[in-house]
């Protein structure tokens, strides 16, 4: 098991200026917030990342400017997918992924594929990396879920080390950590179930929520992990009221108004994304103080 990866990685926002350009003195406040809090790994270009909206070149010079300035020193995944697996493999060919611990790669979306086209798809994937991989289970955005024998016939593979999964299945969950190898990483993407997920085998979260509030989610992750479950449920508990409005206007246009409540970066979002309404504003900062997460 690569031990880099337990525990919190967040996935990075990408901050923007009034005039939607990346405002890269802002993700640079954003990453030594993150890292003097204490997670465990950055994720770059991520859905949170909003990598539908970044050019091939930002997404280089995002990878770029995370890499020389992190200042923890942290491992870094970096977000490489795409439903068009000849493209995806150009991409592969094209970035130089030196620095970079690990890819993280999306479930094709749209086209809809079988499991045997996931399968062949995540293979080809794997096959061209210089860097292990992580598979990406979101059918929220992709519309295709990863059955579990599908991701245990992945997990064979000796450069894909483990998944990201945010099915929202409870009973999937605990079959993964049934069926896959022991080594084979389980990383929740679903921030509102991470303590229940570690209590059945997984091993920690690439989250949304670490942007904001980096401190207590990867207490809560850790105290998880190592068995204080009393500990972690209560901080998880304090996460349960946000996590509906979180997304209600989509991610990251939640997050991103914590991040402005916060002063670490403004809430501008890329179209069709449009910044949180003021309503929302209000209910994030109210569920804010009343948890004491200001």
């Amino acid at each position: 098991m690569d031990t880099r990866f337990l525990g919190v990685g967040v996935a990075l926002v990408t901050p923007f200026d009034a005039n939607h350009d990346i405002d890269f003195p802002a993700l640079q406040k954003l990453l030594h917030f993150v890292s003097d809090s204490g997670v465990n790994y950055l994720v770059v270009q991520g859905t949170t990342g909003e990598t539908s909206t970044t050019t091939a070149q930002e997404k280089l010079d995002l990878l770029k400017f995370v890499q020389e300035n992190n200042p923890k020193k942290l491992p870094i995944v970096y977000g490489l997918g795409g439903n068009n697996t000849r493209a995806v493999l150009e991409t592969f060919k094209q970035t130089d992924l030196t620095g970079v611990d690990a890819v993280l790669s999306v479930c094709p979306y749209y086209n809809k594929p079988s499991q045997k086209g996931l399968i062949a798809h995540f293979t080809a994937i794997a096959d061209a990396s210089p860097v292990p991989v992580f598979l990406y289970n979101v059918p929220g955005r992709t519309v295709v879920n990863m059955k579990v024998e599908t991701i245990a016939e992945l997990a064979k593979h000796p450069n894909i080390i483990g998944i990201k999964d945010a099915c929202g299945n409870f009973d999937q969950y605990m079959e993964l950590a049934s069926e896959c190898p022991s080594d084979f990483l389980l990383i929740s993407g679903d921030d509102n179930h991470v303590t229940p997920m570690v209590s059945v085998g997984w091993r920690g979260v690439i989250s949304v929520i670490a942007n904001a509030f980096p401190k207590e989610f990867t207490e809560m992750t850790w105290h998880a992990i190592e068995g204080r479950m009393d500990e972690a449920a209560a901080i998880q508990y304090r996460f349960l009221d946000m996590d509906a409005p979180l997304y209600a206007e989509s991610n990251p246009v939640g997050i991103k108004k914590c991040l402005e409540i916060k002063g670490i970066c403004s809430s501008e979002v890329r179209l069709p994304l449009v910044k949180a309404s003021d309503e929302l504003g209000v209910t994030l900062k109210a569920i804010m103080e009343k948890e004491g997460l200001m």
